[in-house]
């Protein structure tokens, strides 16, 4: 319950600074424009997300005579789950991760290059975490929440064209529009919304990888998946698209310094510790 009212918070957040923009920009006519794009953003993340994702990273299916299909149906089974539909992804770099907005419509992606870099225990970890993911529903979460990141970072690049040919919401009490609230709006609606979505995304990492644990039936297999991962993604990064960068099981390209503030997963050492804790 207490993962779930931190979540429902973090997106009511989220919405809620999609709204002042709006308001600020647009006053009330503005207000419900951005509380329309919100609920259409919401709808649409709902419903054709998995879609979008894996034709974003051209995903293809496979069946019950390929490897990867047959562990995942293997440990959905032993989490009580619907069978996902699989895909692979035509990518060197090792990487996955689930999508869908419901267990029993969800599917599981994995690179060619994870495949080629594991073993069948360590993908076993691996596909285990994003089981987990399916059953804890965090899947949708992360989908509602990328597509609000990206409405709200792209109002605020809006706003900056607006003010640049003299727009944006005038002040009755000074006379014009405030400076310095625009830039506070240009500049922190992105950075609140980035840090947001990495927050809801860094505190289901933990519960995924408890619960991949469970299903896998043992930590180690995640562990060892999870060091090699480290390792082999920062030498072969995958191009992704940082509104989705937060779905996979390692993140799919470095950041350091203030940038880290942003990641959208807890560093590697520290989920592993914990993994080994709980072992």
């Amino acid at each position: 319950m207490g993962n779930t009212l931190k979540t429902a918070l973090l997106l009511g957040l989220m919405s809620g600074v999609l709204l002042v923009l709006g308001d600020y920009f647009g006053g009330r006519g503005g207000l419900v424009m951005a509380f329309g794009f919100a609920v259409l953003m919401n709808f649409a993340s709902y419903w054709f997300s998995d879609k979008i994702v894996l034709r974003m990273y051209r995903a293809t299916p496979v069946g019950p005579g390929h490897p990867l299909f047959q562990i995942t149906e293997r440990l959905a089974q032993r989490a009580g789950l619907p069978m996902p539909r699989v895909f692979v992804i035509p990518d060197p770099s090792p990487n996955a991760f689930a999508t869908g907005r419901s267990p029993s419509h969800a599917a599981v992606a994995a690179t060619e290059g994870i495949l080629r870099l594991l073993d069948e225990r360590e993908i076993e970890g691996v596909i285990a975490h994003e089981l987990a993911h399916v059953k804890h529903r965090d899947i949708l979460v992360g989908s509602v929440a990328a597509t609000l990141a990206a409405a709200i970072m792209m109002m605020a690049r809006m706003a900056q064209f607006a003010a640049f040919f003299g727009g944006g919401r005038s002040d009755d009490r000074e006379g014009g529009s405030n400076p310095v609230a625009l830039l506070a709006t240009v500049i922190l609606a992105p950075v609140a919304a980035m840090l947001i979505q990495a927050a809801i995304s860094r505190s289901r990492e933990f519960g995924a990888d408890a619960g991949g644990a469970a299903i896998a039936g043992t930590p180690y297999g995640l562990v060892d998946a999870l060091k090699k991962l480290e390792y082999a993604s920062k030498r072969v990064p995958l191009e992704a698209n940082p509104a989705t960068a937060h779905m996979f099981i390692v993140k799919p390209f470095s950041v350091h310094g203030l940038l880290s503030l942003f990641s959208t997963h807890p560093p590697t050492e520290a989920r592993i510790r914990a993994l080994l804790g709980q072992a």
